[in-house]
């Protein structure tokens, strides 16, 4: 696995992408160092947003870089269980976010990321600038 490997979420990628300073920086240097990390929840994300065929390109050539963490089914009942467990606190969120969370907390990695609701999951490191 990546030595401090980073998640950056899909938040993060989206301001990478519009050029944004402080995160095209960030994320610049962790790709240079090869420290990126992304499933297929994330490059769906970015899919779905996509206007032009040129965003379609960029983000294709970026993904062909990065490390890509399929989540096996034992995740998945990973990511329902502690989905289930949010609840029963009376927290609910999103189940792509939960399964992003279970991935970074599985394989030990960081995540970069711009919603604060991924604070409120035990044992995901988020990733500061």
């Amino acid at each position: 696995m990546i030595k401090d490997g980073v998640i950056v979420d899909t938040s993060v990628f989206i301001n990478f992408l519009k050029g944004k300073e402080k995160y095209a920086m960030e994320v610049t240097a962790l790709l240079e160092k090869n420290r990126v990390v992304t499933t297929g929840i994330i490059i769906a994300e970015l899919m779905q947003g996509i206007r032009k065929k040129e965003e379609e390109e960029h983000i294709a050539g970026l993904m062909s870089s990065i490390t890509i963490l399929e989540i096996p089914t034992e995740l998945w009942v990973k990511a329902g269980k502690l989905s289930s467990s949010l609840r029963r606190k009376g927290t609910t969120l999103p189940l792509t976010d939960i399964a992003i969370a279970a991935i970074a907390i599985d394989y030990n990695l960081s995540l970069f990321t711009l919603d604060k609701h991924f604070e409120q999951i035990s044992g995901v490191r988020i990733y500061k600038i």
